[in-house]
């Protein structure tokens, strides 16, 4: 894989578009040194940037959050999205868009810092190896819990939320797992480190946290929508790492991960059944459906 700080092309940078490799801040940014930067992660598909409405609206509710005054409109980033797309000629692919403090400030205080936006966008067809996809994948159960909603902004997705994902992935990494479980401030299953989670009881009905200390992810409300247009009945509910062992199936949700299945979460097995077959193959439907129309 190329260094992202070797590519090539071109980068949406505070409303220019600059080469690749200059798209650069100062090493003294307040959005650096205190996570004061909020961003989005957007999946292209021929061509065409899956609920990019959707997306705009979590990152300038994730700014307004962070206190971040996103100094363009919702239309505006919209639009600078699609072109880089265009300019990068990225046909099945990944866009971040994010905004973060300048170096104006360095304290806690961030009054008076500059608000930067940019967006990237590169060609990844893939998250978890396919193979590894088709087999469904491993997880073990992260010591780090996400953190009660009354200590963070929880629903913000905000860089500074994602340092505990970040040591749970390496963890699980390194003891030979793909993700990694974690619970929440209760000790009730969570999600994955980036990624929702949904079970399979023997009854073929879903069941999923409730996401109150952690993202309601757009792929999560699609394949919610889409679990009910089939007639599947989905309980969003507290869920008992002791009620791991109950379920049949299960699988992630996230715009990187798409669906995903699982064959295990540590000595808990699961199986790759119809229902998520089903619904991982009217997601594709959906996701290309405006380019078929």
């Amino acid at each position: 894989m190329i260094p992202f700080d070797q590519r090539s092309g071109k980068i949406w940078y505070n409303n220019e578009l600059v080469e690749w490799q200059d798209a650069k801040c100062h090493v003294i940014s307040h959005g650096l040194h205190y996570a004061s930067l909020v961003f989005e992660g957007e999946r292209v598909y021929d061509g065409e940037i899956f609920k990019l409405e959707e997306h705009t609206d979590r990152l300038f509710y994730s700014a307004k959050r962070l206190d971040i005054n996103i100094p363009y409109t919702k239309d505006e980033i919209n639009e600078a999205s699609k072109k880089i797309v265009a300019v990068q000629n990225i046909q099945n692919g990944y866009v971040r868009p994010f905004a973060w403090r300048g170096s104006e400030m360095m304290g806690v205080s961030a009054q008076k810092t500059s608000i930067n936006v940019a967006i990237a966008t590169w060609e990844w067809p893939a998250y978890f190896d396919p193979k590894l996809k088709a087999e469904g994948i491993r997880l073990n159960i992260s010591k780090w819990r996400r953190p009660a909603p009354n200590t963070i902004p929880w629903d913000a997705k905000a860089a500074g939320l994602y340092m505990i994902c970040t040591l749970s992935k390496h963890e699980a990494e390194q003891q030979g797992y793909s993700e990694s479980l974690m619970l929440d401030f209760e000790g009730n299953v969570a999600e994955g480190t980036s990624a929702n989670i949904f079970f399979k009881d023997k009854n073929h009905e879903l069941h999923t946290p409730i996401p109150d200390s952690f993202l309601n992810g757009i792929t999560r409300q699609a394949v919610i929508e889409l679990a009910k247009s089939k007639n599947i009945k989905v309980h969003e509910r507290k869920i008992s790492p002791d009620e791991l062992g109950n379920f049949d199936g299960c699988f992630l949700t996230g715009t990187a991960a798409e669906i995903t299945p699982v064959a295990s979460i540590a000595d808990h097995k699961y199986k790759i059944c119809d229902v998520i077959l089903g619904l991982s193959k009217s997601f594709d439907q959906l996701v290309r459906q405006k380019k078929a129309a």
